[in-house]
């Protein structure tokens, strides 16, 4: 069972079925400027095979700056949630997760995206920390549902969106120019069963 304790910053603690609490996942600030320029550097050839072509102002703190700009605003208004996974033990950012066109009634739905940095793989991190945010965007934004896709070859985004409850919906053709081809996708959600109406 995966616990998470979320506070009033919106940091969210992440700990397995053993307890092992060596986590978080929390809304990404303007004071992480270095961090998030520096992951994206350090991946940037690992992640290139699975994310769209990027501008070189991606890699850099000058673009960045402006990017945490635009997602502090957006996340703001509510229009989206953009999460960095860090570990107790360094101040890195290791991962992200995403979540982008927020829609509210009738559609209480969103997309979500992720990433984690090739060091960290194998240990477990992603399905937790997606679960937890998936919870928050559930229990904090009245999210109904979650949407992601991803392409049929990445075994590793299929195996995550499975453990954290996504069941698959469909398959889309040339659904995403990915690494600059276009490219196939499995489309999949994660319903909210226990959704209430918000108050308006």
């Amino acid at each position: 069972m995966l616990h998470s304790i979320i506070s009033r910053a919106t940091t969210i603690e992440i700990s397995d079925d053993q307890g092992g609490n060596d986590g978080k996942v929390r809304l990404i600030t303007t004071k992480d400027l270095s961090a998030i320029t520096r992951y994206y550097q350090r991946n940037r050839q690992y992640l290139q095979p699975w994310e769209p072509v990027r501008e070189e102002a991606f890699f850099t703190e000058s673009g960045w700056q402006r990017r945490l700009e635009q997602l502090v605003q957006l996340q703001k208004h509510k229009m989206a949630f953009y999460f960095v996974i860090q570990m107790h033990d360094s101040n890195e950012i290791c991962g992200v997760v995403n979540y982008s066109n927020v829609v509210r009634y009738p559609f209480f739905a969103c997309h979500v995206g992720y990433s984690l940095d090739e060091g960290y793989q194998g240990r477990g991190i992603m399905p937790r920390a997606l679960a937890a945010t998936n919870q928050w965007m559930f229990d904090d934004q009245d999210m109904h549902r979650i949407i992601a896709a991803y392409m049929p070859r990445n075994g590793r985004s299929a195996a995550v969106l499975k453990k954290c409850g996504f069941t698959i919906e469909g398959e889309a053709r040339d659904y995403l120019m990915i690494n600059g081809q276009w490219e196939d996708h499995i489309l999949t959600a994660k319903i909210n069963d226990a959704w209430i109406a918000p108050l308006s």
